[in-house]
């Protein structure tokens, strides 16, 4: 019996130590572990101060290795108020120099502590200046800021650099906002322990060392940007628009060679201008792209073998009816049996309804999956949007009517013209870049290869669909504004802008794609005006447009005349 008793007390005691041992244990793992890192940064906020030392961030280049976006050195000016005699003295001659008032200065220099900061960013010259005053007690810290000796230029494709929430310079929008974390590489800190009274102690220094960040090469000829730039501009305040966009590709490639938009800002003095103009419309806005977009189709049409060049149209002596809507031609003009040739010479609606029926939905959403419409293109710029193509159920009789000419179907300008390039390409659709080379901090250079994504069409419907789109530009509504010694292939377009469930017949985007040399084609081009007042019709404004900019980089790259 008392066997028993003394085991069960030597039980209850040990069941008392193992309890309080597994308490000790949970509560060393809570703070060690679940609160470990937390309770470490709050004995470092106690014990330390940090200064960041920030990184070089990488430069962008243009295709001929000019820099777009640079850096300037600037320096952050620092004092030991400990060691300074005269402080009102010297906060009176740092005053005139800074341009910082007074008070502010003696406020800093008044603190009893062994390090302050005096002026977060002055230049090279006043550095020099201060320096010529021999203060003891004073110092420099070398930084970077971001400069752009280019100012506006490609201001929507480059980007720029501000501040985020924690006062750290990002990039936004564009190249530097997509490739942000690899130009602003890894900032380095200074590290600098307090006593315990909270006086530095200035011989205990930490420091992570800092990673610069990395460089990029753009696809962007800066050439072919200020043409397509300049031509663009000029032509909006002509034509009295609201705005406009123009790409140019390399065909064989998909490398962007320019890409311009308007309006637009300085990328320099980003925040003096309204947060919207940061938004690049050839990838972040949508539209209805009109006629343009009959050029997909029509390829659609002969790739798939429903229709050919001389297919008649047995629907096109007249308005075509479905349910309560009725189709009609831009111009009220109808042929009757006309060829599916006339159909794009002429821009007929009737005629691609007639396209339209022949494919129908479900191969009509194949082919435009193929020409990459609805998904993004996946181009190295931030922003790039899409919209999504209904599923083949959710598609009526007048939807697939409307989407051939282009009407009720939306995308980006980039998606047009990288469709309308995979035509140009013999087929074959192609990832839209702009970066082609990645240059490390070390000096090591990555090259970035052109990727085909898909076959869109066969080599054969490309090369037929060339033909047709020649034979629009020799004897279409825009044939006045064609090249004389080069063939160019191409598709005027005027779009009606949806508004309140209506379309206005006012209000358009007015455009033109197509590609040059036809025979062996360089580059593929798309020029967009919006709401141009003097005329609502592409092949009256976008057209010219198209037409001045391939003979400016035909000239440029000294193509010789292929008629």
């Amino acid at each position: 019996m008392i066997k028993k008793s003394v085991f069960f007390r030597l039980s209850i005691v040990i069941v008392f130590f193992f309890t309080l041992f597994l308490i000790v244990l949970v509560r060393l793992f809570y703070w060690q572990i679940i609160r470990g890192e937390e309770l470490k940064n709050i004995g470092l906020s106690q014990s330390t101060d940090s200064l960041v030392i920030s990184s070089k961030r990488g430069d962008i280049f243009s295709a001929d290795n000019y820099p777009i976006a640079t850096n300037k050195t600037s320096y952050l000016l620092y004092s030991n108020p400990r060691v300074l005699s005269e402080k009102d003295l010297v906060a009176k001659k740092l005053s005139l120099i800074l341009e910082i008032p007074e008070a502010s200065i003696s406020a800093q220099l008044s603190k009893q502590l062994f390090w302050v900061k005096l002026d977060n960013s002055i230049p090279a010259e006043k550095k020099t200046v201060v320096e010529d005053l021999k203060i003891p007690g004073i110092g420099f810290q070398q930084q970077s800021e971001r400069f752009y000796p280019e100012a506006s230029m490609a201001a929507h494709l480059v980007g720029f650099v501000g501040k985020d929430t924690n006062g750290q310079d990002k990039g936004y929008f564009g190249i530097e906002g997509f490739y942000n974390d690899l130009l602003s590489g890894r900032p380095g800190k200074i590290y600098v322990v307090r006593d315990a009274l909270g006086n530095k102690i200035v011989n205990d220094l930490r420091e992570e060392k800092k990673i610069d960040g990395r460089s990029v090469v753009l696809s962007i000829d800066r050439t072919i940007q200020f043409i397509a730039q300049k031509r663009l501009k000029d032509s909006i305040e002509k034509y009295g628009a609201d705005g406009g966009s123009a790409i140019a590709m390399e065909t064989k490639t998909g490398k962007i060679l320019a890409m311009s938009s308007f309006p637009s800002f300085d990328t320099q003095k980003y925040y003096n201008f309204d947060s919207e103009t940061y938004i690049n419309p050839a990838i972040s806005e949508l539209y209805e792209p009109g006629s343009t977009f009959k050029t997909l189709i029509m390829a659609a049409g002969i790739d798939a073998g429903v229709v050919k060049p001389d297919t008649k149209c047995d629907i096109c002596s007249g308005p075509v009816s479905i349910g309560e809507y009725s189709i009609k031609t831009w111009n009220n003009k109808y042929f009757g049996n006309i060829t599916m040739t006339d159909v794009i010479e002429h821009s007929d609606n009737t005629g691609m309804v007639f396209v339209g029926r022949k494919l129908g939905v479900k191969n009509l959403l194949s082919y435009l999956s193929r020409f990459g419409i609805g998904e993004r293109t996946g181009i190295d710029l931030q922003g790039e949007v899409t919209s999504v193509l209904r599923s083949e159920k959710k598609w009526y009789p007048i939807d697939l009517a409307t989407a051939t000419f282009g009407q009720g179907i939306s995308l980006t300008p980039l998606q047009l013209i990288n469709g309308v390039n995979a035509i140009a390409n013999g087929g074959e659709l192609m990832k839209p870049y702009i970066v082609t080379k990645i240059i490390t901090e070390e000096g090591r250079i990555i090259e970035i290869k052109p990727q085909v994504l898909r076959k869109a069409v066969s080599r054969a419907a490309a090369k037929v669909m060339s033909l047709l789109m020649v034979n629009a530009v020799e004897n279409g509504e825009a044939k006045w504004t064609k090249l004389k010694d080069y063939k160019v292939a191409g598709k005027t377009g005027t779009a009606q802008i949806p508004l309140a469930g209506h379309y206005d017949s006012t209000q358009t985007i007015a455009s033109f794609v197509g590609f040059f040399p036809a025979e062996d084609p360089r580059v593929t081009m798309l020029v967009l005006i919006k709401r141009p007042k003097t005329s609502i019709y592409g092949a009256e404004t976008a057209a010219p447009i198209f037409f001045s900019i391939a003979r400016d980089i035909l000239n440029y790259y000294n193509i010789a005349p292929t008629r």
